[in-house]
């Protein structure tokens, strides 16, 4: 058995190993294959092997996000994975643990494993040394976690309590008004837009967390991403310890989830001004987008590269804040998912500047949808994007979010090969015609607070 000596000497030689891969793995792993195979359990898996670092990074994604939670129980979904990390049940020899028995545990293993609740997935990742001994012994205590979370009802209460304290103290600041106002317009009643809140929370008990992870987290539903210093066979032993303590395949606990409704289309513009005494206005403007696997994905993000998501290059920051000195920042963005993430542009500006922002911003919008990038704004987004690729893949877990969007979103297996040659291949017109399928300018949600409304009105 490794000592935690021994650990931390193996963990020293793969941060050295790690320092001498640096000079050739940055190129090197977005050429790396990805080889994809489907477990008898229904698990389906994604692997790339990178062998430079004795390290694995591994993430488990179940379709039980925010998205699934029932409205009345909005935090349902995040609380069962904070309780994930609370403590784990006893089984035959093994004795119960408590949330500091699980610290002191993976503290001993050098190891972590974390649970989070997503807008679509309830994700766990397990991050490990790859010493065979090591390996085993951190896999075999993640399955615990992962199928036998103990649900202490103890620990929940002063967890809620502690959530809801956070829940009131970020709904006095300006900037939580805004976006749970614009969530709310944007989205109408479909899960992306709810929040979590003090009333929500009262209504989720234990056997509410325990029902809603005994429907979810089956082993036919996962799906496991891994990239590290392990073969395939590793890999797949790996994935059967920690998807071991699960279930066995269940025809009706595997059956197909119900789908969760389409966001809808705005049918008309919306504005909401929340009077709010804060130093800076908050402006949000916005619009339901698209879903991730869309075909215009990649021509939309050049295209909001340009608008409002390149920084300093972009569009709106030239026009909001250097020739017009309105904010110090804007930018804008899409979050796509399973459903419709939103279109969003936002800005702080002053109380009494928020009327001439916005107006600067819905032009710059309304001219880029009609008349899209020129070709200088798109050979430099290019440069940019393409320049920076090999940043978006630089470490294990950089990869492994690669690899955990593709398997999401059942991308190709190639398509971290082709990606800058098809980011290279868009033209204006890609670039134009995208926007305007996707963008109505004249029909978004506009939210804003804190502004100072005009002399001579209330």
């Amino acid at each position: 058995m490794l000592t935690s000596i021994t650990i931390k000497k193996i963990a020293a030689r793969a941060l050295l190993t790690a320092t001498g891969a640096l000079f050739y793995s940055n190129f090197a792993w977005a050429l790396l294959p990805i080889e994809h195979w489907s477990e008898a359990s229904g698990a389906r898996v994604w692997l790339v092997q990178s062998p430079a670092i004795p390290m694995v990074d591994v993430q488990i994604d179940f379709d039980a996000g925010s998205r699934r939670d029932p409205a009345p129980q909005a935090g349902l979904a995040s609380a069962a994975a904070l309780m994930s990390g609370k403590g784990v049940t006893a089984a035959g020899s093994e004795p119960a643990l408590d949330e500091n028995d699980l610290g002191e545990a993976w503290a001993d293993l050098g190891a972590s494993f974390d649970a989070g609740a997503e807008r679509d997935g309830l994700v766990f990742s397990l991050r490990s040394l790859t010493e065979a001994d090591l390996l085993e012994r951190a896999a075999q205590l993640a399955a615990r976690q992962l199928a036998q979370p103990s649900f202490d009802a103890s620990v929940w209460q002063r967890e809620r309590a502690r959530w809801t304290a956070s829940i009131r103290e970020a709904d006095t600041r300006p900037g939580t008004v805004a976006a749970k106002a614009f969530a709310a317009a944007v989205y109408g009643g479909h899960p992306y837009g709810q929040f979590p809140t003090a009333e929500t929370l009262a209504r989720i008990a234990v056997p509410d967390m325990q029902a809603f992870h005994q429907r979810y987290v089956q082993a036919c539903r996962a799906r496991v991403s891994i990239v590290g210093a392990v073969t395939p066979a590793q890999a797949q032993t790996l994935v059967q310890t920690l998807l071991s303590r699960l279930p066995a395949r269940d025809a009706a606990a595997c059956a197909p989830l119900p789908p969760v409704p389409p966001v809808q289309r705005l049918e008309r513009a919306v504005q909401e001004n929340i009077p709010f005494a804060s130093a800076q206005a908050h402006v949000l403007l916005g619009q339901p987008g698209f879903v991730r696997k869309d075909p215009d994905f990649l021509a939309l993000l050049v295209g909001n590269h340009i608008l409002g998501g390149g920084g300093f290059t972009s569009r709106l920051t030239h026009e909001v804040r250097e020739t017009r000195g309105l904010t110090y920042g804007v930018y804008s963005g899409f979050s796509p998912g399973l459903n419709a993430g939103a279109f969003a542009v936002g800005l702080q500006t002053r109380p009494d500047q928020a009327g001439q922002a916005l107006t600067v911003t819905r032009e710059v919008l309304a001219r880029f949808v009609a008349d899209g990038p020129t070709e200088a704004e798109l050979r430099a987004a290019k440069d940019n994007l393409i320049g920076g690729f090999a940043l978006r893949i630089d470490s294990n877990r950089k990869l492994l979010a690669n690899v955990v969007n593709i398997a999401w979103n059942d991308l190709p297996l190639d398509y971290l090969e082709h990606w800058t040659d098809r980011v290279q291949a868009l033209t204006t017109q890609d670039i134009r015609a995208a926007m305007q399928r996707k963008l109505q300018p004249e029909r978004m949600v506009t939210v804003v607070v804190g502004a100072q409304p005009p002399a001579g009105k209330p």
